[in-house]
């Protein structure tokens, strides 16, 4: 079972009362410049199903949309770890995003330019970018790449943690780079200006994309291995080679936070704090990896949690840090006011009013600019 099966199952007999008045946004904290700034998740999903599983929002998953004040979010429309079925998979699922925008024109939009940014800030509504968390969709035919260009498709992540034709990813003993198909890969996409994504990658990989690149790059959804030592995280060499590059790097709010425990928003703030001392305040911001509305801790979550663990492990793709009782969202930030409760909380801690804009998203609005032009 996939997350996104998971999340889907656990929420239909959810209740808000089930979340502590503060997860829920009463009394929660605010930050006053909030609404005046563009705010991204570069990596994450509307609703409260997750990605890809094609469900189709709720008037309540709308509400929280609107109620979270995200400009936009880069929204996983491929496969993962198939050479069989991802192609069709990431049709289908650009298909639904297509529909669900056409359902919803008041709260979704289409991003394919840095000038859609500005639209759907002006006009409050989601943007939704089109990204790949594994290269699996291409196959071995870069001519898919232009394919998925025409429909929409800017962000594209090498690798799921595994090799596959591009390069190894993070789970990968190997560590053997980029293949001399991925630094095609990096040649094509910096001549069609679409943004390379290295979140899942390996060492290798990960920084001789960051070098061959003649455009900066992102790490959308990742931690500080300094902070927490997994896999799953990046090490000061790749995060200061991407920011020495112009890229940005987006702290995530999963369980690789820390090596033992369920991280909480302290936990988020200590990558974030470490990240800005080795990048600068210009090239970190956020990819929660998770879904706007707020996940509820039912019984039937739990049970589906420790399942789709199980499946992860089966499959080989399951990273260490990962465990039945340590869940994928971060609990006092367990709610679609996330982002403004976060600005809140780092403006307490010190951090100045421009830091923190460039957190919630103007780090990632000017490297899609930059990137992808218009």
């Amino acid at each position: 079972m996939e997350r996104r099966e998971f999340l889907k199952k656990s929420t239909i007999a959810a209740t808000a009362m089930m979340l502590p008045a503060a997860v829920r946004g009463e009394d929660a904290p605010t930050w006053a410049p909030y609404n005046k700034v563009t705010v991204i998740d570069a990596l994450g999903g509307p609703g409260s199903s997750g990605f890809g599983d094609r469900v189709p929002l709720t008037a309540t998953d709308i509400a929280d949309i609107k109620a979270s004040g995200v400009t936009a979010v880069n929204v996983t429309v491929g496969g993962v770890g198939s050479y069989t079925r991802d192609f069709e998979e990431a049709l289908r699922n650009i298909a639904f995003w297509e529909e669900q925008a056409v359902a919803h024109p008041d709260a979704l939009m289409k991003i394919r330019t840095a000038a859609d940014l500005i639209e759907a800030k002006k006009n409050s509504r989601l943007g939704l970018i089109y990204g790949f968390q594994d290269a699996t969709p291409l196959g071995e035919s870069l001519e898919r790449l232009d394919l998925f260009y025409d429909l929409g498709l800017r962000v594209v992540q090498f690798t799921y943690n595994l090799r596959n034709l591009i390069g190894d990813g993070c789970l990968e003993p190997g560590d053997a780079g980029l293949s001399l198909f991925g630094r095609k890969l990096v040649a094509r996409m910096n001549e069609k200006r679409m943004l390379v994504d290295l979140s899942h990658c390996g060492r290798r990989t990960t920084l001789e994309s960051i070098d061959i690149s003649k455009q900066p790059v992102a790490i959308t959804h990742a931690g500080c291995t300094a902070v927490s030592d997994l896999p799953r995280n990046k090490t000061d060499e790749q995060l200061r080679k991407l920011a020495d590059k112009g890229g940005v790097f987006g702290v995530y709010f999963m369980p690789y936070l820390r090596t033992e425990g369920q991280p909480m928003a302290d936990d988020v703030i200590k990558h974030i704090e470490h990240a800005l001392k080795v990048c600068g305040e210009d090239h970190v911001g956020i990819g929660t990896d998770g879904v706007i509305s707020a996940i509820q801790l039912t019984p039937e979550f739990r049970k589906a949690f420790a399942e789709q663990i199980e499946d992860r492990r089966k499959r080989g793709i399951s990273a260490p840090g990962e465990r039945p009782d340590v869940f994928t969202f971060v609990p006092d930030l367990n709610t679609p006011h996330r982002y403004e409760k976060l600005a809140a909380l780092l403006a307490k801690r010190g951090h100045s009013d421009t830091q923190i804009e460039k957190i919630m998203g103007g780090n990632f609005a000017r490297l899609f600019r930059e990137v992808w032009g218009g």
